[in-house]
C-alpha cells in the first residue's frame, strides 16, 4: 500500500499519476489501498483500470466525468468506478483520497455509483492505506481486506451522479446551467431555446439522460452547490444563489437527496 503526492506541476502530476496506475495493473494483491494527495484544479487525464475501483474523498472535492455523466465526491464518500470504464477527474479545491482497488468479481459494478463512507469502511481503508508504515500481520490484513468486500456492499447509495445527454445543443444548456445553477429553471424556457414543444422537449430530455428534466435540476442544482458549501460558504448565500427563494427551501431539498441539512452533514462529514 502506498501514497502518492500529486500536488506538483502538471507534468510532474500526470507523470505520478499514471506511475501509480501502472503500479496498480502490475499488482496481484487482492485488494489494493492506496493514498493520493492532489492539490486545487489538478485534471486526471482519461484512463481506466482492469479493477474495480472504490475511490474516497477524505479531504476535498472531486469531479469524475465520463462519456455519460459526471459524478461528484465531497467529503465522506467514494465512487464505485466499474473496471474498463474511461474517466477523467478534476480536484474541485485541494483532496486527499483514499482509493480501493479489487478484482471486478470481487465487487460487481453496472456503472458508477457515489457510495456513503461508513465509519467502519473508512477505518479498514485507513488501515490499509497506512500498512506501510504500521505493517499488518497476514491474519489481520486477510480479516481486514474480507470484511472490508463485505462492507463496500452495504453502503448507501447517494444521488451525487449527474447524467449528461448526448446531444450536443442540450448538452450545452446541462453545462450552463451547471455554471449558474437556477432552481426555478422552467422545462418551457429551455424547450424554446431549442425550439421544441414542451411535450418534444420533455420526451428528449428524458431519453437522454434517463431522468426528468424536475429531478435533473434538483440534482444539478445540489451538485453545483456542494463545491461552494465544502469551500465553507455561508448556506444562505448558496441557497440564494442556486435560485431558492429562501434557505428553507433549499435545506429542504438538501435533506431529502442527501438525509440531513446542510449544516449537519457538513460537519459529519467533517469529522
Amino acid at each position: 500500500m502506498r501514497i502518492v503526492d500529486l500536488t506538483g506541476h502538471d507534468k510532474e502530476g500526470d507523470d505520478e499519476h499514471f506511475a501509480s496506475l501502472s503500479w496498480i495493473e502490475s499488482s496481484d494483491e487482492p485488494v489494493l489501498a492506496l493514498g493520493r494527495v492532489y492539490a486545487a484544479r489538478f485534471r486526471g487525464q482519461p484512463h481506466s483500470h482492469t479493477k474495480t475501483q472504490l475511490w474516497c474523498a477524505r479531504h476535498g472535492v472531486v469531479l469524475v466525468s465520463t462519456a455519460d455523466g459526471r459524478w461528484m465526491i465531497p467529503p465522506g464518500h467514494g465512487l464505485l468506478i466499474p473496471a474498463g470504464l474511461e474517466h477523467s477527474s478534476e480536484m474541485i479545491s485541494d483532496v486527499r483520497m483514499h482509493s480501493i482497488y479489487v478484482h471486478p468479481s470481487a465487487v460487481t459494478a453496472d456503472g458508477p455509483r457515489v457510495l456513503a463512507i461508513t465509519a467502519l469502511a473508512g477505518s479498514l481503508i485507513e488501515e490499509l492505506v497506512q500498512s506501510d508504515e504500521k505493517p499488518l500481520s497476514p491474519r489481520r490484513k486477510r480479516l481486514i481486506m474480507e470484511l472490508l468486500l463485505d462492507e463496500i456492499g452495504q453502503l448507501p447509495e447517494r444521488p451525487l451522479g449527474l447524467p449528461f445527454p448526448g446531444d450536443a445543443r442540450l448538452g450545452r444548456l446541462c453545462r450552463h446551467f451547471l455554471k449558474s445553477p437556477d432552481a426555478n429553471a422552467g422545462i418551457d424556457d429551455w424547450a424554446r431555446k431549442l425550439g421544441m414543444s414542451r411535450r418534444s422537449f420533455t420526451r428528449l430530455f428524458r431519453a437522454e439522460t434517463g431522468v426528468s428534466f424536475v429531478t435533473w435540476r434538483q440534482q444539478a442544482c445540489i451538485f453545483a452547490s456542494l463545491p461552494r458549501l465544502a469551500e465553507g460558504e455561508p448556506v444562505t448565500n448558496v441557497a440564494l444563489d442556486a435560485g431558492y427563494e429562501n434557505i428553507a427551501a433549499f435545506t429542504t431539498m438538501f435533506r431529502r437527496m442527501l438525509g440531513s441539512p446542510p449544516s449537519t452533514y457538513l460537519k459529519s462529514r467533517a469529522a
